[in-house]
Order: C-alpha cells, then structure tokens, then sequence
C-alpha cells in the first residue's frame, strides 16, 4: 500500500484540510442554462399592473363602410362592434428558507467555512428558478388554477399545412383542455390564433423554408398609421431544443466556405433573418423537436406591483421558537396580447409533460 499524508494520524488529527472557504461547486441542478428568470421573466422586462386580474383590448374587424360609390349616393351607416376584450388571472407562488438560531453562532468566527445563511437563501431561489424554467415550457392543465400560463398556452401545435387555403397557416387554436385563450374563443375570432405548421425534417427544404414562411407572415403592421398598439417593440427571438439547434449549425458549416482551424466554428452562431436561435434544455424532453418563434413585446410577464419576489422579514416560526424563516412572494402571470405574432413549427402536436 502507498503511503501517503492520509496514513499518518497524527496529521489527519492536528491539521484542518485545504477548505476553500467562502466558495463551493454548484450541483444544484441538471440544467445547462435557464431561460425564463433570467431571459424572460426579467424584472427589468416584466410590466406591472393592479386589479383582480389582467385585461386588455381587442379590435377583431373593420366596420365594412368602405366602397366605391356614383355620384350623388345615398348614405348606408352601419356601426357593428369591432371590440372586444381579454382577461387573465393572477398566479402566486412562494418559496421559503429557514435556519436555527444556535446554527448561526456554529456557522461562525473561525468555524465558518461557508455562510450558511447564504447556502440556505441561494437553495431556495434555485428551487424557484427551476420551477418557474419547467412551468413555462410545460403542457397547460385545464384543471389546474394554480400554475400561471405557460408558451404552449398561447402558442399551439398544428398539424395542419399553412396554405392559403388553411388560414394561410393561423391554425393554433385552444391548447388541449381549454376552449378559450385568455377568455378568446378562438373559433368565434379567428385571428386570435397562433402560426402552427408541422415539419419533417432538420434541412432548408423543410424546416427554413416553412420558418421562412412563419417569419414573413407573422410580422403584421397596423392597418392605420399611429394606431395604439400595444407592441413594445421588435425583440424576437426562435427558441428550439439541442437536436435541432445541432442539426442548423450543421447547415451553417456547409454553406461556409472558409470553416478555419475550429472544427465547430457555427457553433453558437445560429441566426435565422438576423434573430438568434436559442437551445432550451427543457425543450429535450418534447420529442416533436419544436421551433417557437417568438415576439417578445406582444408575449411576456406581468407583475402585481410590489409583489414580485417580495422577500418578508426573517422571523420566528410559531411552532418552533429558536427557528426563523422567510417566505418570498410573488404574483405573477404571462400574457400575450397579439397571439397572430407568434408561431411554432414542430413534427407532431404531441406535448412532453
């Protein structure tokens, strides 16, 4: 047997090993990278409003007076109604941390390796990142009023060819469950319906040419100059899983004629008309390879104000006098008020839960 430091008891009894403090290796998770704290539900980016719930306007048509008329016509005034409205719930959600007060002065002076309130705190927020990440991406549940509404809530699968002759490709209706989005019933309004196609295979006759299509179709321009919208503007995005996002950079390497030194220089570099295209790990799991495209100034979070990780006061809890705890607050909900901007290309309407 080797002898070695570990063999000599004296030392393992005299002396502390080399600890690193105030550092540790992070195993928390299985993610990769997170999207929807960090990217999408970004305080800086998420609106805030008050009220029981979230309301927003709608115009579905034009009033249908336009015409060429002789002269000296006879006046025909027809005034329909072109306004309607949407409304979304608020969602809450908590998480919580908690330490024993004699755990405080253990975790101290010369004996404190790491800050144990710290570790504590950081657990918790890591648990509330990982399930805001898995909510966002998950299949909607009808029955379920408590989780908030997810992408594939406002942007569903299609199985259907986008032609002129099918809603030149405006086919994502209800998710599976529900008969309205956000109080809109798609099949009385048919607008109020997502881009949705289905595609076959990884390549530029298939999938770029249909995201082609998506892309060009779903940039709409109001009918009226100055009309006010609520778009906020033009930020856009492709989201997909890894195997797709592989197979794209596969393609980016093919058509470049000077590739260089680095075996995998297109990785990273996917852009399709000059918007990003990012690799969402929760996306794995969805076997039916999905690409949403998606316009984040019609689609993003909102926020009851003052109630968006609101993190209370460290006190005790009642049942365990030397524990103190805090809980943090939020009240949230996604929204999309424009759902024609979005659209989602997948090989099946089939949904990973």
């Amino acid at each position: 047997m080797a002898f070695q430091a570990s063999n000599i008891g004296d030392l393992i009894t005299t002396s502390l090993p080399h600890l690193g403090k105030f550092k540790f290796t992070d195993l928390s998770s299985d993610y990769y990278n997170t999207i929807a704290l960090k990217r999408i539900l970004k305080k800086k980016k998420m609106k805030f409003d008050s009220g029981p719930t979230i309301r927003f306007n709608v115009m579905f048509d034009t009033n249908g007076s336009a015409r060429f008329v002789p002269l000296g016509y006879t006046v025909n005034v027809n005034v329909p109604n072109v306004m309607t409205y949407g409304e979304m719930p608020w969602r809450h959600a908590t998480f919580n941390w908690a330490i024993e007060a004699r755990e405080e002065v253990m975790n101290s002076g010369e004996s404190k390796i790491v800050d144990i309130m710290q570790t504590r705190r950081m657990a918790a927020f890591g648990d509330w990142i990982k399930l805001i990440e898995t909510q966002l991406w998950a299949v909607p549940d009808a029955s379920d009023e408590l989780s908030f509404q997810s992408i594939p809530y406002w942007i569903v699968k299609s199985n259907t060819a986008a032609t002129k002759a099918n809603n030149d490709g405006f086919n994502g209706g209800a998710p599976s469950g529900f008969t309205t989005v956000a109080n809109l019933s798609p099949t009385t309004y048919r607008r109020w319906r997502n881009y949705a196609t289905q595609y076959t295979s990884v390549s530029k006759d298939d999938l770029i040419r249909k995201m082609r299509r998506a892309a060009v179709y779903t940039k709409f321009m109001p009918l009226v100059d100055d009309m006010p919208v609520y778009d906020l503007g033009e930020d856009f995005a492709w989201y997909t899983n890894y195997s797709v996002l592989g197979t794209m950079e596969e393609i980016l390497e093919s058509q470049n004629e000077s590739l260089g030194s680095d075996i995998a220089s297109m990785d990273g570099k996917v852009v399709f008309r000059r918007a990003g295209v990012v690799s969402v790990q929760e996306l794995d799991n969805d076997t039916t390879n999905p690409v949403y495209g998606i316009y984040w100034g019609e689609l993003f979070a909102m926020r009851l104000r003052d109630w968006w990780m609101k993190e209370g006061y460290i006190g005790q809890n009642p049942n365990q006098p030397t524990v103190a705890m805090t809980n943090v607050e939020s009240s949230l909900n996604t929204l999309c008020r424009n759902r024609r901007r979005q659209s989602v290309i997948a090989t099946d309407t089939t949904m990973a839960y």
